[in-house]
């Protein structure tokens, strides 16, 4: 009788192993992992979106330097060039800034805040506007009247300005103590907030022409609540197009909280952002440290630069009125 309990296990593994196979086969064999296979600048965007946010997350591990902590910086390591100069010292692979901060350190912490509040604000902005878009399309009448408007004003105004106007107030309102520790959450908001509205619109569209098919006329007959027939049977059908507007518009929040970072209304000095860092090596740009502003921004480009061709290669593959 003992043999039985020695071999579950191993069958537990062997099944688990087959269940894996069979979900990795599927993948690649269905028509969005046959489309991302052959499209090589989907596989090459999300290699290098891949390899940036891995280092970013090892950050701590594989750096030098904690570039947060300032009591660890050394001024006399200030200004050092990149290691392929003659100046260049090790560790400092990509030089020193004029604090002594190692640029690579400073890089990788800094991908980690903006791949973060990018990620952060995209969900936020996609829960908010696929809710209320779903709520205007199915309900109509005032509720999507008083929805929409709202919409409108956002949409009326820059959405820069609208979340510079945010970032800043919410900045000013908290104490000293407190305006680091919240200066991420901040930007989150700040920058979901005009952006909830292309998804609500997004959602909205699908959602009337969906409300007035069969199914949802069958399943209001039995008497199906309206938030499962929302969830459950409207919902699945309006994702399509907010999944590739949602990769788009994760580019453009990294590129919205750089801009913040940039203008000084984002991520404070001791918390430093790929605009952050941009910032503060824009005024030392043509006294020679080129490398204190060029480094964090060929780094803020590949990955916007990689989102969106992954954002691209998505819209193709889910529209096959483009293949």
């Amino acid at each position: 009788m003992a043999e039985p309990e020695q071999t579950a296990p191993a069958a537990k593994d062997d099944l688990r192993a087959r269940q894996a196979n069979g979900v990795w086969s599927r993948l690649r064999e269905s028509d969005l992992g046959y489309s991302f296979v052959r499209h090589p600048s989907a596989i090459f965007a999300a290699a290098l979106l891949g390899l940036i946010a891995l280092s970013a997350l090892l950050a701590p591990w594989i750096t030098p330097q904690n570039p947060y902590d300032l009591a660890a910086l050394e001024l006399w390591n200030s200004e050092i060039p990149p290691i392929w100069d003659e100046r260049g010292q090790l560790p400092y692979l990509l030089g020193t800034d004029v604090q002594g901060r190692d640029m690579l350190s400073a890089i990788l912490y800094g991908s980690r805040i903006s791949l973060i509040i990018g990620f952060a604000s995209v969900i936020l902005a996609l829960s908010v506007g696929l809710t209320l878009g779903l709520i205007a399309g199915y309900f109509g009448g005032w509720i999507d009247n008083v929805i929409m408007r709202i919409g409108d004003i956002l949409l009326s105004m820059p959405f820069i300005l609208i979340a510079i106007l945010i970032s800043a107030m919410a900045t000013a309102s908290l104490p000293p103590s407190l305006k680091s520790a919240l200066a991420a959450p901040i930007l989150i908001f700040a920058i979901a907030v005009p952006s909830w509205v292309q998804y609500a619109r997004t959602v909205r569209a699908s959602t009337m022409v969906e409300r007035r098919k069969e199914y949802v006329q069958a399943a209001r007959l039995i008497r199906v609540k309206s938030w499962r027939i929302m969830l459950q049977h409207i919902l699945p059908n309006t994702l399509t197009p907010i999944m590739v507007a949602a990769t788009l518009n994760f580019g453009l929040a990294i590129l919205s909280e750089a801009t913040l970072s940039f203008l000084g209304v984002g991520m404070p000095s001791d918390q430093p952002s790929l605009g952050t860092l941009i910032r503060f090596g824009n005024e030392y740009l043509f006294s020679g440290l080129w490398w204190i502003v060029v480094f964090p921004a060929v780094q803020l480009c590949l990955i916007v630069v990689s989102v969106n061709m992954i954002g691209d290669w998505l819209r193709d593959a889910l529209n096959p009125k483009l293949q």
